[in-house]
């Protein structure tokens, strides 16, 4: 407890756009109930704090901690294994710490072939080919900037996680029900879940949450949505020939897509009991496609055309893959 008498409240942004932090923000005035119930002593993006004042804090002094954002960088290893030491509840959340998210897709390149990419394109004006450094000399001394690791890891391949809270971002009344679970908590009005749970979001797949019903059952080509002239407001997706990944993609959201008439991209991760997101995937679209035809079975297929970002989209880094060759390679310990 500090001084005042309430529980220590951290959070902290590694790899991610910083969407989730967004996402707690836009909890409005629930937002006063964390300050009001806690003391909020790290949270870089709201307050000036320092990583040597999380390094004075006693281990397990902070009660929660949202860790959204994967490990990248040696940066963000540090300080998983900071707040590891000194949090009592360590929470996944969102998409990037539980699973990877988008910059996950960068597993599937070399170090060398991301940096050329960011540093020597086309779309570059890099004269002097300058590319970054962990450490250089100056005048003042010696500045050492974070070491890129050869591939993205989610927060659990890194540390032990208590709790994961996905989404990309996670929906904002999710999270105001985790904070009213976690006031409740320290009044002593309710008990925490089991350790490793999935909390925010539901236990089954979007398509349970989804009102379009199921009428054709099999289909003869994938498409895109703008490729469709007016896509059916009450008939599935899928059976549209539109690849939506409700049948592996966790509930929680309210089926906010389909309901627009955009398919399911899979933010909230793999359904509960789903190993490898892109494995289930693979087998619902298999399902629905009505032929026996090697050649027409692959012309079918070829309307997909990014299979990677169909089904690794947001979990790449998590999946019995992870990463791709390029990054493999070059990193025994991605071999484990």
């Amino acid at each position: 407890m500090s001084i005042n008498g309430k529980p220590k409240f951290a959070m902290y942004w590694a790899a991610s756009c910083g969407g989730c932090e967004i996402a707690v923000l836009n909890t409005h005035e629930k937002i006063l109930d964390i300050d009001t119930n806690f003391e909020v002593v790290f949270w870089p993006i709201a307050m000036d704090a320092k990583y040597n004042d999380v390094k004075a804090m006693e281990d397990k002094s902070i009660l929660l901690t949202l860790f959204n954002g994967g490990i990248r960088n040696t940066e963000n290893e540090e300080v998983a294994n900071l707040l590891r030491r000194k949090s009592q509840i360590l929470v996944a959340f969102g998409s990037c710490a539980s699973e990877g998210c988008i910059p996950g897709l960068a597993n599937l390149s070399s170090l060398s072939d991301i940096f050329n990419a960011s540093y020597q394109s086309a779309s570059t004006v890099n004269p002097d080919n300058v590319a970054p450094k962990t450490s250089v000399s100056v005048p003042e001394g010696e500045i050492h900037i974070p070491a890129m690791f050869p591939a993205l890891r989610p927060l659990d391949q890194v540390v032990s996680v208590d709790y994961y809270m996905p989404g990309c971002p996670p929906e904002s009344h999710q999270i105001s029900r985790v904070i009213d679970l976690v006031i409740k908590v320290i009044s002593k009005e309710a008990d925490l879940p089991p350790i490793g749970s999935v909390i925010g979001a539901g236990e089954s797949t979007v398509c349970d949450e989804c009102p379009r019903h199921r009428d054709v059952k099999t289909i003869k080509q994938f498409v895109r949505v703008q490729d469709i002239d007016k896509i059916n407001a009450d008939l599935c997706l899928l059976e549209q020939g539109i690849p939506c990944n409700g049948p592996a993609s966790r509930s929680g959201c309210g089926a906010l897509c389909p309901k627009s008439g955009a398919q399911c991209i899979g933010c909230y991760g793999p359904a509960e009991g789903v190993l490898d997101f892109g494995a289930r995937m693979i087998t619902a679209l298999a399902s629905v496609i009505e032929s026996n035809e090697p050649s027409e079975i692959e012309r079918i297929l070829e309307g997909i055309p990014d299979p990677v970002g169909q089904f690794y989209r947001f979990n790449l880094a998590n999946s019995l893959l992870r990463t791709g060759t390029a990054a493999w390679r070059n990193n025994a310990s991605l071999k484990e």
